[in-house]
């Protein structure tokens, strides 16, 4: 199972990033979903009200943080692999290396649920998670998300 490739835009995807705690994670998560329809502010409140319902982490050290939002014309979705792991409160207690942060149109719920469906499918498999977090490459990493092989350039 893939995501569509426009899920993720020409800096949706981040390697080895510095980690932080978890709320500094979701204010940079916000400014990288970044969207002309909405303020990375109203994005890291939607992002935050979703994480107080519950973790987003999935266990298997991935984190799935996710919101609707209002004003937003397409889903748009960000994939970050940490240098090291962060503690996100995983139902599992590991730490989360790996984060497919997501946004979708308020309106988009079928959307959104068959995305969140084939997230979780996919990074429940233990080859697609070590295959992320082997990968030297962006193009590697869009490769396995999407099952395209090379990314086009712009």
């Amino acid at each position: 199972m893939t995501i569509p490739p426009s899920l993720l835009n020409g800096n949706g995807i981040i390697l080895d990033a510095v980690p932080g705690e978890k709320d500094e994670l979701i204010d940079k998560i916000a400014v990288l979903l970044k969207d002309p329809d909405a303020s990375p502010q109203t994005i890291v409140t939607k992002l935050r009200a979703r994480e107080e319902l519950g973790s987003t982490a999935l266990g298997y050290g991935i984190a799935l943080p996710h919101a609707r939002l209002q004003g937003i014309q397409t889903p748009r979705a960000v994939f970050i692999r940490l240098a090291q792991g962060v503690d996100f409160d995983a139902p599992d207690e590991d730490l989360v290396d790996i984060i497919f942060a997501m946004l979708v149109p308020a309106g988009a719920n079928e959307e959104y649920l068959r995305l969140l469906a084939a997230l979780a499918k996919m990074f429940n498999n233990p080859d697609i998670r070590d295959q992320l977090r082997s990968a030297s490459t962006q193009e590697e990493i869009f490769s396995i998300l999407t099952g395209i092989q090379h990314r086009k350039s712009a």
